[in-house]
């Protein structure tokens, strides 16, 4: 989720010790894709650590005075023998308070962090003497191994403690200063470093082409062989004995030993440096989660007179779509030309499967396939059948937008940690494209149309270019994609005049002529709404190539394993304790931070949801009758005014204008 990265060098090397600030500043670079809210370093010169943070991605960082005064001289007579480094993607504890940026430092320990402890709460009550002093799950980190180390444990044990007590994600880098020893340890082999004994000097960063790409640029070939980068694998740890330069691994599922652990008997000195910005432009986040809050009497009054409206329209007599649907028409029984014209999802079988991914199988040990990984029902549970039913050895990837919530992050985090699965986490530019989606919410306020709703969601398209990027970066042929097929919604595309395609390969079908018919659609609009013309443009347009134009490398799952909710709550929530909401009842798109917004304005302005197109798919597979369907329905197409506060939160809107906007628009069904 974050990236975190190291050299650690005690070398007369010239080639390394010349160009220490450039390899920095690569690592940095290139792990900024993992998070670009918050970076940080920390740097042992003699006998001083030197520690920076700060709220702004790490292409900042790096312009900064203070970086480079702290790489500026780097001779033997003030060398640096250690860095490591943090690239933020934000879960726990607001960035622009600078305690809760990485490094964490705390009772003589240093350490970053990438990754969710999903039961931080319960480990600070199960130590209720240990002072917290951040918002951050990484500071149980040092809080924990301090303890131990405290009652004489050895490092090797204390690590093992670590490891123990957690749940969730983790990778990390720990520094106590009373060792000599740097810590590389993970439960779900998210770091790799490459390592030469002879110039004593390791590279390690979170991802396998983060390494490669470091190497190439700073020309480091000929000390660091690209063949020999080392994926540190799931429970085990690494310690780098930085005096007499040696590396020794354990296995953290047993009781295994360093053999190269030795105590400091020099007391280093931990030096924070810090700056002043309260003159810089400081980006306030708001998009953490936050509790329930007092709902206007006058929203719950509108949408129960909504709801009685809708409760009188004219529905399909076999499924769900009211009059109300785009394009909808009934014959003489009342059934829709959805149910009529609707073809049932066909299962190839499990068998055919294994067969296709056969030829993907391979014996290095390396990564065989790429699972795109939002952390929403679906994706979570094609993880865990990849991993576990089928053997294969996969890398998750998750695109973060922006709009992915905490629910959703933990949930990753519970499925890595508990399966040992990497987890390639590109982050967007965040403030960027939560500017872009008010920009659009406020253009959109001006004059609603149902059609122009989905710009909302336009900035999460990018996570198909993405996975074809990483499937070439990490030489893996295949992507395997949980793509639920009752998830096909068509009133999307019907509000922007399309009629409705009922032969799909995937829920984003659409024919040549649609998606000529949507962009004139788009273009009018825009016209007739400059208000659209705005930066998110080019972030749209990009959104259109990558959804409906190139192609996308994946394999469905749920093409050749059924689809059964039942299964995949009982094995998520089951196996995983995995995640529900509580405001809601059902486990579909929990994790999508848009959902309750754009649902609450489809369900006020034309009586329906993506609910009402997914039960009405589930009654015409068979898979439920029509008067369970329309009870449950009932109860998911509740507000969710918490989930919608949290989205208006987190893009700078005011939630009570908002929804006045909102209620106020001329309803289909009025």
């Amino acid at each position: 989720m974050c990236g975190i990265f190291g050299i650690i060098s005690n070398t007369d090397n010239q080639q390394i010790n010349s160009n220490f600030s450039k390899i920095i500043k690569s690592l940095f670079l290139y792990s900024e894709s993992r998070g670009k809210e918050a970076s940080g370093f920390a740097s042992l010169k003699n006998d001083n650590i030197y520690v920076y943070k700060t709220p702004f991605p790490a292409s900042d960082l790096i312009k900064s005075d203070t970086f480079k005064k702290s790489f500026s001289d780097n001779k033997r007579e003030n060398l640096i023998k250690l860095t490591f480094g943090h690239s933020r993607l934000v879960t726990n504890g607001y960035e622009q308070f600078n305690n809760n940026n990485q490094p964490v430092v705390k009772c003589g320990i240093i350490a970053v962090h990438n990754g969710i402890i999903v039961n931080q709460k319960s480990l600070w009550e199960k130590y209720p003497a240990e002072k917290k002093e951040s918002d951050l799950d990484s500071e149980l980190i040092p809080t924990l191994l301090r303890k131990d180390l405290n009652n004489n444990e050895t490092l090797s044990s204390s690590v093992h403690n670590l490891f123990d007590n957690i749940c969730g994600m983790t990778s990390t880098i720990i520094f106590p200063v009373d060792y000599f020893n740097v810590i590389l340890a993970t439960n779900n082999g998210s770091i790799y470093y490459s390592y030469n004994e002879i110039e004593k000097t390791i590279i390690c960063a979170s991802e396998y082409f983060i390494l490669k790409k470091v190497i190439e640029k700073n020309k480091l070939g000929n000390i660091f062989n690209e063949k020999n980068i080392i994926q540190i694998e799931p429970l085990k740890a690494v310690s780098i004995n930085y005096n007499e330069f040696s590396v020794s691994e354990i296995n953290l599922a047993r009781n295994e030993t360093f053999s190269n652990e030795q105590k400091n008997v020099k007391k280093l000195k931990i030096k924070e440096i810090f700056e002043d910005l309260e003159q810089k432009n400081l980006y306030i986040n708001k998009s953490l989660e936050h509790s329930s809050f007092s709902i206007p009497a006058e929203f719950k009054e509108n949408f129960q007179r909504n709801k009685e409206s809708i409760n009188k329209l004219k529905r399909c007599s076999a499924c769900l779509l009211p009059e109300t649907f785009p394009f909808i028409e009934y014959d003489e029984s009342g059934i829709c030309n959805y149910c009529k014209n609707y073809i049932k999802v066909e299962s190839k079988g499990i068998n055919e499967f294994e067969k296709l991914v056969s030829e993907y199988h391979r014996k290095d040990g390396k990564p065989e396939c790429i699972i795109p990984f939002s952390g929403g029902r679906d994706s979570s549970y094609s993880l865990h059948y990849v991993k576990k039913i089928l053997g294969m050895k996969p890398i998750a990837y998750s695109y973060d937008w922006g709009m992915l919530t905490d629910l959703a992050r933990r949930n990753q985090a519970r499925m890595c940690g508990k399966l040992g699965v990497e987890h390639i986490l590109i982050s967007a530019d965040i403030r960027r494209k939560r500017e872009n989606i008010r920009k659009n919410v406020i253009a959109w306020l001006k004059r609603p149309n149902l059609g122009t709703v989905p710009l909302f969601m336009a900035g999460d398209k990018q996570y198909f270019y993405f996975s074809n990027l990483l499937m070439n970066q990490n030489n893996i042929g295949l992507s395997i994609l949980g793509e639920n097929m009752l998830e096909t919604t068509n009133f999307k595309s019907g509000f922007c005049g399309i009629k409705p395609v009922y032969k799909k390969d995937s829920t984003m079908t659409l024919s040549l002529q649609g998606k000529i018919k949507m962009l004139m659609f788009y273009g009018k609009e825009y016209l007739l709404n400059p208000s659209y013309i705005n930066k998110s443009l080019y972030d749209t347009l990009d959104s259109f190539k990558s959804y409906y134009i190139i192609k996308h490398n994946t394999i469905n799952l749920f093409n050749y394993v059924k689809w059964d909710e039942t299964v995949i709550n009982k094995t998520l929530i089951g196996e995983y304790d995995w995640e529900t909401d509580p405001g809601t009842t059902t486990t579909w798109r929990i994790g999508d931070g848009t959902a309750a917004f754009y649902n609450y304005i489809y369900y006020t302005l034309a009586g329906f949801t993506e609910n009402d197109t997914f039960r009405s798919n589930q009654i015409r597979e068979g898979m439920m009758n029509r008067e369970d369907a329309l009870k449950i329905v009932n109860e998911e197409n509740m507000y969710r005014y918490d989930s919608i506060k949290w989205y208006l939160d987190t893009i700078g809107l005011d939630f009570v204008s908002t929804l006045r906007t909102i209620n106020n628009v001329s309803k289909i069904y009025n």
